[in-house]
């Protein structure tokens, strides 16, 4: 069974690769992020090379996309190796660049991607200033799911002098990202 896996991953990775098919790498890309949710899978994933994938589909055009691959880097970044890689392969920044999307559920999973995948050395990266405004401006979303994730994040993951900095930058400046459509 467990050759059976890695096959069938193989084989889902190189239809991803292969397709012209924008419904198609949705549906297969779904699948992979899935297979992500289970620890059981990682290795195989390391080993194919997914974890890149998922990155490299961040910043594409295509909205679905984006959300299936920023949901399978949170499922994976829970595991300590793939924590480091996504760092090692500078994939903080791509995520945080997904707080600004309009989808709510890449938003949600961009906000939980950066709570997993802070550490005491990370933490300069995922709580960077830019990050914690937004945050602030997440918490006051009408989007309760929102709203309430972003809290977690600011009284969690962030300090209160971070937290302060961020409301006295907002007090000066216009933030230019907007809140994702509900």
């Amino acid at each position: 069974m467990e050759l059976g896996r890695l096959e069938y991953l193989q084989a889902l990775v190189t239809e991803f690769q292969v397709t012209d098919s924008p419904e198609a790498k949705e549906q297969v890309l779904a699948n992979l992020a899935n297979f992500a949710y289970d620890p059981k899978n990682y290795e195989y994933l390391r080993q194919l090379q997914v974890l890149d994938l998922f990155l490299d589909t961040l910043t594409e055009d295509n909205e679905t996309l984006v959300e299936f691959a920023i949901g399978g880097l949170c499922n994976l970044c829970l595991d300590k190796i793939n924590k480091d890689y996504i760092f090692e392969a500078n994939g903080t920044e791509p995520i945080i660049n997904c707080l600004s999307s309009s989808n709510e559920e890449t938003v949600m999973s961009a906000v939980t991607t950066l709570m997993y995948l802070t550490t005491p050395q990370s933490r300069q990266q995922t709580t960077a200033l830019p990050v914690v405004e937004c945050m602030l401006r997440f918490s006051l979303s009408a989007s309760r799911r929102l709203s309430n994730l972003a809290t977690v994040f600011l009284e969690d993951y962030c300090t209160p002098l971070q937290v302060e900095e961020a409301r006295n930058l907002s007090k000066h400046t216009a933030v230019g990202i907007p809140l994702p459509k509900d």
